[in-house]
């Protein structure tokens, strides 16, 4: 599993925007924000449904598993856009970034919420397979140092490559490895969409299908007109 990681230090010969150290420290406020907002919004959610008389999902649920395993694919995403909204010089770029971290940490916030209230960790168990809650996962992304990543998610080494790229490389490489990473994700939303238990995280599975679906297209679109090509699946 590829972990998260820190995307607020800049790199040393990376250009700096003018605004840059205040433009961030905004940014990264509202992050936080943003995922507690979406926290509380998740606990809300989960506590109604538990006065209803709903019953908790259980460790090896769906419901559970796709909490778990999106989340994660989640903040790899959230890691991916908050370096291209604190180092692109392309404004395009920099607001596709932000709108894909802030969606992406609100539902974040909301599986954890949920996660919690379940009485389950926030991470899936180490010693089982990634998308192990869908009957038909069979298709897993790259491995890497033999730790296989789900669709879509890049690896440790794409990640270095990101953070080591400045102007219009750093920008097509972004839009490649996020496009990509979408197309991914769609997999487990789509999935759970239909088949979680709980109608919640069904609804937000749909909401997660039709967002990056709309996502994929304008991710397609940049990429071309900045003159770069998909990645290979």
């Amino acid at each position: 599993m590829t972990e998260p990681e820190e995307h607020d230090t800049p790199l040393d010969d990376a250009p700096a925007r003018p605004g840059a150290g205040r433009s961030t420290l905004v940014y990264v406020v509202a992050a936080v924000v943003v995922l507690l907002v979406g926290a509380a919004a998740g606990m809300l959610i989960t506590l109604a449904s538990v006065g209803n008389g709903d019953e908790t999902p259980s460790a090896d649920s769906i419901d559970v598993g796709f909490c778990q395993d999106m989340r994660v694919h989640h903040l790899q995403a959230i890691t991916m856009a908050g370096l291209a909204r604190d180092r692109s010089d392309d404004a395009e770029v920099r607001q596709l970034a932000f709108d894909i971290e802030s969606t992406q940490l609100d539902q974040s916030g909301q599986f954890s919420a949920w996660l919690t209230a379940w009485g389950q960790p926030n991470l899936p168990p180490a010693d089982q397979p990634h998308m192990r809650w869908m009957a038909a996962a069979h298709s897993h992304g790259m491995a890497e140092g033999g730790v296989e990543l789900m669709p879509g998610m890049a690896t440790n080494s794409e990640l270095a490559k990101l953070r080591g790229l400045q102007g219009k490389e750093f920008n097509v490489y972004f839009l490649q490895l996020m496009l990509r990473h979408h197309q991914g994700g769609l997999e487990m939303a789509s999935y759970a969409a239909e088949h979680a238990r709980v109608d919640y995280v069904r609804n937000l599975a749909q909401k997660i299908q039709q967002g990056q679906t709309a996502e994929v297209t304008l991710l397609t679109k940049m990429l071309t007109t900045r003159g770069g090509q998909p990645l290979p699946s």
